[in-house]
């Protein structure tokens, strides 16, 4: 047992581990988020979010009162 974690605390063997680690999960949370058709296309519907149109104006004075 004790070899085992002489082998993890080496650097360049953490290093590896690390990868695998981050790795799977960045595939992981993929995989969850375009993995259902529903969640899917909710998160098409977000993506030109940004550029819709206001449906109010925009006031000219900044909310101040005169």
């Amino acid at each position: 047992m004790l070899d085992l974690w002489y082998w993890f605390t080496d650097m360049s063997n953490s290093k590896v581990v690390a990868l695998l680690l981050f790795f799977s999960l960045y595939i992981g949370i993929l995989i969850y988020l375009f993995g259902s058709k529903k969640r899917s296309k909710r998160l098409e519907s977000y993506r030109l979010m940004p550029l819709d149109d206001d449906d109010e104006p925009a006031n000219s004075d900044n909310g101040k009162k005169r």
